[in-house]
């Protein structure tokens, strides 16, 4: 995240926002830069991609379900209600999530910025985009099954459970809690194993997308590895029958 703030810093913050006496490596103004981009971020990710997703990808035709939220005279319609839960609950995700972007910053965790710095090189790149991918989906398992839980889920998850069938939007319509707890590992894996910066970043980023992906209700994966990749198909059967599919 450093690197995004290094540019921001560049290019607006340091001519254009901040007193000429704020320091560049002061604590506040770096904490008030990161919780600004991280808002920005999440909401240019969440409302870009989910948009082209429900305009490009998204079957309109699951909106007749008769388990999808129509217009009603007390409840807005479900896209309109996925797209206030989502924004709010990226709003009071970031403050959690600033937290450990700064202790990132600080050199607190195993982030490193040149491929020297991997004593395996570039064969450690790629084993660590895939330790990542294991690493997160097996925490999210567990984490979300927990959620599923019966003395938390009604306090929780359930908010997100309210969309049978989900639009792109339902994808980051969730408690702040339970959305944070669930990206937690994304976090959690740089303070544990060693991770370039900028392929962390990018792994990001490609979570984001892919929650995204799961609730468009495409189910183009090919053949061989639907029963291996948790696709659109997969995550549409965990809304509509709840204990599947975690």
């Amino acid at each position: 995240m450093d690197h995004v703030l290094n540019i921001a810093d560049n290019y607006i913050c340091t001519p254009y926002v901040y007193l000429a006496s704020w320091p560049e490596d002061w604590t506040p103004r770096q904490i008030i830069s990161l919780w600004v981009l991280t808002n920005l971020g999440a909401l240019l990710i969440y409302l870009g991609f989910c948009a082209l997703s429900f305009y490009y990808v998204f079957d309109h035709k699951l909106m007749k379900h008769p388990q999808f939220i129509e217009y009603g005279a007390v409840s807005p319609n479900q896209v309109r209600k996925e797209i206030q839960l989502g924004i709010a609950s990226i709003f009071w995700m970031t403050f959690p999530t600033v937290t450990l972007f700064f202790m990132e910053i600080k050199g607190h965790s195993q982030l490193y910025d040149n491929i020297s710095e991997s004593s395996l090189g570039w064969p450690g790149v790629y084993l660590s985009i895939a330790g990542f991918l294991f690493f997160t989906d097996m925490c999210i398992y567990w984490i979300h099954r927990s959620m599923h839980h019966r003395s938390i889920y009604k306090h929780f998850h359930k908010q997100h459970h309210i969309f049978k069938i989900p639009s792109p939007f339902a994808s980051h319509a969730f408690h702040p809690l339970d959305g944070f707890l669930q990206s937690l590992p994304y976090h959690v894996y740089p303070f544990i194993f060693p991770l370039h910066k900028v392929v962390y970043l990018s792994l990001f980023v490609f979570v984001n997308i892919w929650t995204i992906s799961i609730h468009d209700g495409d189910y183009r994966i090919p053949g061989p590895l639907i029963c291996l990749i948790n696709g659109a198909a997969h995550h549409v059967d965990h809304h509509l029958f709840f204990n599947y599919n975690y």
